[in-house]
């Protein structure tokens, strides 16, 4: 193929080669590797290598190889401040080499090869150099704007393919991570029984809500449920930690308020700048009595021989707001029979114009037959067939 100069039409055809809707099919790294044939091939070049930024080890590693490169065995690892890689991406421009030297280079897959022209660009990601794409030649010559125009269209390839993974690979690690985090089966706790669900928000992306039940010493029960803002792997990440840390404080204390005081201190020390509401709540080893706080969180919706109503409970401030205010409980009579819904706000928040709609409609979905059919009731009145904005989480108890 003809490399410099040619006509508009040859300029046209190597870029629809580069820009083939049919890459788009292929796998990540797939596309890499075809993406560097492809650009060596129309540029006659001797070698073409992808090298995406690794920040766990602040170097860039190539990710695939055409030529010179594709025989060097593993891949090459490069220091992000030096050679030409360093200068890509310092100054997010790209870069030109006619005999370049050793240093110039610092590429082990390229000395002692006999190059004498180098032509490197960016991968942007985000706003940012996520790698670089260079092309080597052995002999001189003059990369002219065409080839820099068609290693940029590549590297633009390149760039949307990487973000469209990362947002596969974070959205299915954070699937995975919450629930393996959310308890698949919930324990078994004489004179209460209990049900819960949680469903993704997949129109938005996962966030960080979460429940958990926890029968500690002497025959006390906890109870829990929280939404972390934000959505994604961080959001779930921060979710893990405070479900972990719920955990350990709620062994030292059956005090709600105290728990989540504790709780408070832990994240804004190692999560500054994240937020969190959470509703927890003790039960008593007689089964008679409930401690709660909120912490931002709706309160629950109780049925006890009457309508469902939500718990007249004061709701302390969300975790996180750096706002020292003392944390306050609130005590139910738990009598044979009654029933505690607890829910993120997703569930409600979607419902119609404000909170209280969707409080509404819950409140006439709920039966306190048993923790089971109440979240069943819920989930056939207020999420089926419904389009998702957020996560949903929900954890009925009942005095059995």
């Amino acid at each position: 193929m003809q490399v410099e100069g040619g006509s508009a039409g040859e300029r046209l055809m190597r870029i629809e080669a580069v820009t083939d809707p049919a890459l788009s099919r292929l796998s990540f790294d797939s596309l890499l590797v075809e993406s560097a044939a492809r650009t060596g091939q129309l540029l006659d070049v001797d070698t073409v290598a992808v090298c995406l930024l690794d920040a766990h080890s602040q170097q860039f590693v190539t990710a695939a190889a055409w030529g010179i490169e594709a025989y060097h065995g593993h891949p090459v690892r490069l220091a992000l401040h030096r050679g030409y890689a360093g200068e890509v991406l310092s100054s997010g421009a790209p870069v030109r080499l006619t005999d370049p030297d050793e240093d110039e280079l610092a590429h082990p897959g390229l000395r002692g090869q006999g190059i004498r022209s180098l032509l490197a660009v960016p991968i942007t990601v985000g706003g940012t150099v996520g790698g670089v794409l260079h092309v080597a030649s052995r002999r001189v010559r003059e990369h002219l704007a065409d080839d820099e125009q068609l290693l940029s269209l590549v590297a633009d390839r390149i760039a949307l393919a990487s973000q469209a993974r990362e947002r596969h690979v974070d959205r299915a690690t954070t699937l995975a991570l919450q629930h393996d985090l959310l308890p698949t089966r919930l324990p078994a706790v004489p004179g209460l029984e209990f049900a819960a669900r949680y469903v993704a928000g997949h129109d938005a992306g996962v966030g960080g809500d979460w429940y958990d039940v926890l029968p500690l010493p002497d025959g006390w029960v906890g109870v829990a449920i929280g939404d972390v803002t934000g959505r994604g792997l961080h959001a779930a990440t921060v979710m893990g930690r405070l479900r972990s840390s719920l955990r350990a404080y709620a062994l030292e204390s059956t005090d709600p308020a105290d728990v989540l005081a504790r709780l408070d201190r832990k994240m804004q020390h190692f999560e500054p700048g994240m937020m969190a509401t959470v509703c927890y709540a003790t039960i008593d080893p007689g089964r008679t009595v409930m401690s709660l706080s909120t912490a931002g969180h709706p309160p629950p919706v109780a049925i006890a021989g009457t309508a469902p109503y939500c718990l007249p409970v004061p709701a302390d401030l969300p975790l996180g707001t750096r706002i020292r205010r003392h944390r306050r409980n609130s005590s139910v009579e738990l009598d044979p029979g009654a029933l505690l819904f607890f829910f993120t706000d997703g569930l409600v928040e979607r419902c119609g114009p404000t909170i209280d709609t969707g409080l509404q409609q819950l409140c006439q979905a709920l039966t306190g037959s048993s923790a089971e059919a109440a979240c069943s009731a819920v989930m056939a009145a207020l999420v089926d067939g419904r389009p998702l904005v957020d996560d949903i989480a929900m954890l009925a108890l009942r005095r059995s």
